[in-house]
């Protein structure tokens, strides 16, 4: 895959997956006593956590499933049902339980700090965030490819902290509707990276079942 169309499919992955517009509102309902100052702080641990974790998953991701015994085609359509649970949450607007439960919500409401748990994790770097990078991982060809990913990562960890700042100081185009379109669309584009993922997934799967 040439280098422009790899750091096309990494970066609209994971900035659709990791959603940080649609975690403004459970952030702002987080941090109902917090100053300006505090949420712009947790906004920016919560993405230099967020880029650490995944980026760390992205470098041992293929040592791991070669210690587990694991195949590429397997986690290829694992990952490709963790994301097609949140892509359909996405399509009707829903925040995914895949990525943050009422539950995490509401326990993170009494919490001092929330930037590392569960900002960082799960909302940011959740199990579908951590899916769809050991994916892109596994479909880099060489270390220059790999760069580009964590490169992707980076940026998308800049867009996520400005669109957290953005909606931290109240931003007139941050409303309820403007939300719900853009995850409505997002939601589509992943529902279709999800069928790619296990399409490839299915396709490699074939040559590795017994004849």
């Amino acid at each position: 895959m040439p280098l422009v169309e790899y750091a096309l499919l990494a970066f609209s992955s994971l900035f659709v997956i990791v959603d940080p517009l649609a975690t403004v509102p459970a952030f702002l309902a987080m941090t109902p006593r917090d100053t300006m100052q505090q949420r712009l702080r947790m906004a920016r641990v919560a993405c230099l956590v967020m880029v650490g974790v995944l980026a760390g998953f992205a470098l041992i991701g293929q040592s791991l499933l070669n210690l587990l015994g694991i195949t590429l085609p397997a986690v290829q359509v694992a990952g490709a049902l963790v994301l097609l649970l949140v892509a359909l949450d996405m399509l009707r607007a829903q925040r995914s339980p895949v990525i943050e439960t009422a539950a995490e919500t509401a326990e993170a409401s009494a919490k001092d700090d929330i930037a590392i748990t569960p900002l960082a994790i799960p909302m940011l770097a959740g199990p579908a965030a951590i899916s769809t990078v050991i994916l892109l991982d596994a479909q880099a060809t060489g270390w220059a490819q790999r760069g580009i990913l964590l490169a992707c990562l980076a940026v998308v960890g800049l867009a996520s902290y400005i669109i957290l700042a953005i909606g931290a100081k109240g931003a007139i185009w941050l409303t309820p509707m403007a939300e719900k379109i853009m995850t409505r669309l997002m939601g589509l584009l992943l529902a279709a990276l999800a069928v790619q993922f296990l399409f490839n997934g299915l396709k490699g799967a074939g040559g590795l079942l017994p004849q």
